[in-house]
């Protein structure tokens, strides 16, 4: 058999013009082109990005990513992990499987036998949802290793632990959480408004500072005609990250 006949067996792989290809330092490929794009082979990915056209995950195919991108539509036919996926259009197809954080598109198809799991609009949502079941995640099964290191490794930054408030300074918190319980008795908050405000009601309840520091102001933000009480509320949380 001529060279060229053994040649003709393999398949020929194109790279268009303009794509991008990185390994990061925890070994994870990126790939950025402005055509389509489709994974035929299993892997750990850190970006998977089509800027003008759509991304394919095929049949049988494992990837995750930490995220994938594309300016028109993302198929799944096999299995994708992935913290965020943008796209127009996100279609599972039969029997694909997609573990997915973060869901940003204008279109969201799924058939009769594909699962979707995790599906988070905002990092804010994913945040806000995690503190409401806070007891439940604390019940885990014993056989559950949330500690387990994960192969995604390019994630968000972990937030700096705050340190423990002093007694003086727990008063602020006290203060604010008095006024925020009398608040939320008010029949004349919008739904949105008191929704905003009981996420910071419970965390302040639970002394999560973390969570605190997270959503008070947005929550604040979303006040149309906040009272004087609910201003005098703000502050006293302001005075109190203002020693963070």
């Amino acid at each position: 058999m001529s060279a060229a006949a053994e040649q003709a067996n393999f398949p020929t792989m194109i790279i268009p013009k303009g794509t991008e290809i990185r390994v990061n330092a925890q070994g994870q490929l990126s790939i950025k082109t402005p055509g389509n794009l489709v994974i035929q082979n299993s892997g750990n990915y850190s970006e998977l990005e089509s800027t003008a056209g759509s991304i394919r995950i095929e049949e049988n195919v494992t990837v995750e990513a930490v995220s994938i991108k594309a300016a028109q539509a993302c198929f799944i036919q096999g299995t994708v992990t992935a913290w965020k996926v943008h796209a127009k259009r996100i279609a599972l197809e039969d029997k694909a499987r997609a573990f997915i954080m973060l869901q940003e598109s204008e279109q969201l198809e799924l058939s009769r036998n594909s699962r979707l799991v995790g599906n988070f609009a905002s990092e804010k949502e994913l945040f806000l949802m995690m503190g409401k079941f806070s007891g439940q995640l604390k019940e885990l099964p014993g056989t559950v290793d949330v500690h387990a290191p994960s192969p995604l490794t390019d994630r968000m930054p972990d937030r700096p632990t705050l340190a423990a408030p002093r007694p003086e300074e727990t008063e602020h918190l006290h203060q604010a959480q008095s006024m925020l319980e009398r608040e939320l008795t008010r029949t004349d908050l919008a739904p949105q408004e008191a929704e905003a405000l009981r996420e910071v009601l419970y965390s302040l309840r639970e002394r999560n500072l973390q969570r605190i520091a997270s959503v008070y102001r947005q929550a604040f933000a979303e006040l149309r005609n906040p009272s004087q009480t609910l201003r005098e509320a703000y502050e006293h949380l302001e005075q109190f990250f203002a020693t963070r």
